[in-house]
This record gives C-alpha cells, structure tokens and sequence, in this order.
C-alpha cells in the first residue's frame, strides 16, 4: 500500500450516480478533458498533499478512465446510502495512508470553475487564521471545497446517511472562517446545467 508524509489529503468525492442527468457528470467533456480529471489536475497542483477520489457508481469506468499512479482511488460499495458514507470512506482511506495527516479537504468532481488556487486559499487561511475549519463562499453560503483539521476527522468519521459535512459547520461555528470562490455556485446537476456551461464557454471563446 502507498503511503504519505504529505500534510494535506484531498478528497474528492466522485461516487454518485448522477441520477438527475442520466448519465456520469464525473466522466462529462469539460476543457478537452473531463469535469473529474479537470478537478483531479487542479488538486495535483498543490504542493505537500496527495489525492483520493471516492467512487461508487460507475466506478469500473472512472477509474480506467484515469488511471493514474498520482491519485488513489477508494470504491464506496454504500455510494447508495447517501454523501455520508462516502466522506466516511474518505476519511478512512486518508488515515489508512497518512496516520499523521494534519488536513484534509472535500471537494466534489461537478464544480467546474475550481482551480488550485482555490485548494491554496483554504490552508493558507487556516494557517493564518488558526481556524480548525475553512469553507468555500458562494451565493450567500459556505460549501465545497471545505477543509478540516484533524481534530474533525473523528466526527466526519461518524457522518450518517444523507447529512454532509455542512453539520459541523453548523455545529462549529465559531472555529470556521470562509474563503471567496467565484462561480462555485455552478455545479452540474442536469443535461441543462452542462449545456449552459459549454454555452457559457462556446461564447467566451469566441468573443
């Protein structure tokens, strides 16, 4: 089994079915490449960390997708039981390979406007600020990607069914400082959510 001495873990969660579009959102065409692996590049890009992708369905397909030697990948046989279990899952892994692991930070394979500059921004303000808990900001909330410290790793650990990670936020309040990331209230969900973004980029392309 590979091991890590790298202080982060980057987590990207990628085992939904995609049921409201009917097809792999992980596997979508996105910048000559795919909306996971665009995400998978961004995160390669951060220095001290190393990267596990959580599957579930379709798993057989995503990874021949990208196989890749830099990225571990960790199948969700509970993919169906809700967001929970795959945080859980990833946590486990992250532990399985860095015992000593400081950080981690979830982020999911639909946000199509993440970049590493965004992965960045999370630890160097959790450094800065001493905070145990550095979400992204969008649209009035706080979301993905969102870092934790390892003094969170054992309730994320608890996470049950459909509730996420935003419960510690909720419950933490005052340990969780935010970052700004713009168009991260894009995410893809539907057939019309990806043809607006080919749209979106057809037209700036052309412009």
């Amino acid at each position: 089994m590979k091991k890590f001495r790298n202080k982060t873990g980057i987590i990207i969660l990628a085992a939904g079915n995609s049921s409201r579009l009917g097809r792999p959102k992980q596997l979508l065409q996105y910048k000559e490449s795919t909306l996971l692996k665009n995400s998978i590049y961004e995160a390669l890009k951060v220095e001290n960390s190393f990267i596990i992708i959580v599957t579930g369905s379709d798993h057989d397909l995503i990874e021949k997708e990208l196989n890749s030697p830099e990225i571990t990948f960790s199948f969700n046989s509970n993919w169906e039981t809700g967001m929970s279990s795959s945080i859980v899952k990833g946590i486990s892994e992250l532990l399985l390979l860095n015992p000593d692991c400081e950080q981690c930070i979830m982020a999911v394979c639909d946000q199509p406007f993440v970049t590493s500059s965004v992965f960045e921004s999370l630890i160097f303000e959790s450094s800065k600020r001493g905070k145990g808990i550095v979400a992204s900001a969008y649209s009035e909330t706080l979301g993905t990607p969102v870092l934790f410290h390892k003094k969170y790793f054992q309730e994320l650990l608890e996470l049950k069914g459909q509730e996420g990670a935003k419960k510690l936020l909720k419950n933490y309040a005052n340990d969780v400082v935010s970052v700004l990331f713009e168009k991260g209230n894009i995410d893809i969900d539907t057939e019309e959510d990806y043809l607006q973004l080919i749209s979106d980029l057809s037209d700036k392309g052309s412009k």
